[in-house]
């Protein structure tokens, strides 16, 4: 594993996190919203530098499940990387979840921020979004948002907010999860 030295806002984000405080709020089956309380394990290993031709990218692989509260079985599971870029002062979280959706979000971040908000838009060619046909058309994700804040104490903390447009309903859906992990290694 490579160490965290050029990882700018990313640095203290590298080990493996747990958190039992999560709330997602997300559609039931009858499209009305059901808040979950789950646990979640998270780990984020650096693996050095990402080389695109001019571009140096510093990178975390990163991987994370989340059991429903008092539940055996996961309810998610996502998988995939967060980039570093120094000369662009850009952080970018690349991702796939197994409902058959990909995300690359994106925003201009200090190198030494411990707050930062990241974004990304369907039909955007950068940091954008894309899904199944079954979801683009029933769970159409329209914009996805993250804000991380590392807290003094070395914990860490996450909102993300997933809206998505439902066929039969006129306001967006704001699918929400946030959590504070712990680093256990």
């Amino acid at each position: 594993m490579a160490d965290a030295n050029g990882l700018g806002p990313l640095a203290a984000l590298v080990g493996t996190w747990e958190g039992d405080a999560g709330v997602d709020v997300a559609p039931a089956p009858d499209r009305t919203p059901q808040e979950t309380r789950y646990r979640e394990r998270l780990v984020l290993e650096a693996i050095g530098e990402v080389d695109n031709h001019e571009q140096r990218l510093q990178a975390l692989r990163y991987a994370t499940t989340a059991w429903p509260e008092g539940e055996a079985d996961p309810f998610h599971e996502e998988v995939g990387y967060w980039l570093w870029d120094p000369q662009a002062q850009q952080v970018m979280r690349c991702f796939l979840v197994p409902r058959g959706v990909s995300v690359l979000a994106g925003g201009t971040v200090a190198a030494d921020a411990t707050r930062f908000e990241l974004a990304a838009e369907v039909g955007e060619p950068v940091f954008g979004i894309c899904s199944n046909p079954f979801l683009h058309s029933a769970f159409r994700t329209v914009r996805y948002e993250v804000e991380i804040e590392v807290l003094p104490d070395g914990r860490f903390r996450y909102r993300e907010d997933t809206v998505m447009r439902m066929p039969g309903r006129e306001e967006l859906f704001h699918h929400t999860d946030q959590n504070t992990l712990a680093r256990i290694g």
